[in-house]
């Protein structure tokens, strides 16, 4: 009888603590669980609309850094100038990657948006592009170039224009607001042509449309075309023309606008612009 009493009491025993083990798994399994919910919940989704060459691609390069911050990069490509900034204003974007300072302000201006810069990335260096000359020496009496019609892009490139010594403009002339009208001189009475929007001026020089065609990297670079090796003359690294992420205002101290910037100013990703382009995309120091 004895020996009855202690097995039934050995089983309760074992019966307890087999409960009291499968409760505190289950408490840990309840915990982990709420442990990777909360996880999730940390996660950012942060949509930034960008060019595709060279801004999505840095982006790309940036998306694991992000990653390891929290942040899951979504990034929507365009290919024109005007949608970016409507979709930055609609909500559809966080923030959008594709413009330079003068164009981004400019913007703001005639559309009233309620933008801020959050901060420059790299500069597209702006090309001139020839397919019968080799040099700006070369360039005939009465050569046609060809400008974008963006009156954006005019003073950033009359301003190389006058860089080079083609042309001279006004005294006391904004250059950044620079048209045609201002120039001064024109040695060699070259015409000029703004014709062409700034995506198809690529098509132009492959056309051997014009002497000359002034063409934004962004678009060489979308198109196989190496500045470095193919333009006759570049913009000088220190262009005032910076290319920024762009954020409403309410947004510009946003934590995973700031963690954005952060990785996109980095060493690292500064040296995987200077690798990749080899100075026909250059980093913000």
């Amino acid at each position: 009888m004895k020996k009855w009493l202690s097995f039934l009491v050995l089983s309760v025993l074992v019966l307890a603590l087999a409960a009291c083990g499968a409760s505190d798994k289950d408490k840990k399994d309840e915990q982990t669980a709420t442990t990777d919910d909360e996880t999730k919940k940390e996660e950012t989704t942060l949509t930034v609309g960008a060019s595709d060459n060279p801004h999505a691609v840095i982006l790309e390069q940036a998306k694991p850094l992000l990653a390891d911050k929290g942040i899951d990069l979504k990034i929507e490509t365009y290919t024109d100038y005007v949608l970016p900034n409507q979709d930055l204003e609609s909500g559809d974007l966080d923030a959008n990657f594709f413009q330079h300072i003068p164009y981004f302000e400019g913007q703001v201006a005639d559309n009233g948006y309620d933008f801020a810069n959050a901060g420059g990335v790299h500069i597209e260096p702006i090309g001139i592009y020839s397919q019968d000359y080799k040099t700006l020496e070369e360039l005939p009496e009465g050569a046609t170039i060809l400008l974008s019609s963006s009156v954006a892009d005019h003073g950033r490139m009359l301003a190389l224009l006058e860089a080079k010594g083609l042309i001279k403009l006004k005294d006391g002339v904004d250059k950044v607001k620079a048209e045609i009208s201002d120039i001064a001189e024109n040695p060699k009475n070259f015409k000029f042509d703004d014709g062409t929007s700034p995506e198809m001026l690529v098509q132009m020089y492959q056309n051997n449309e014009g002497d000359a065609v002034l063409i934004n990297s962004n678009f060489a670079l979308d198109h196989g075309i190496n500045p470095m090796k193919e333009a006759i003359a570049l913009e000088d690294a220190e262009s005032p023309y910076v290319n920024i992420i762009a954020v409403r205002s309410e947004d510009k101290d946003n934590p995973a606008i700031k963690s954005l910037m952060e990785v996109l100013t980095s060493t690292e990703i500064q040296d995987f612009i200077v690798e990749e382009w080899d100075g026909s995309v250059v980093p913000v120091k």
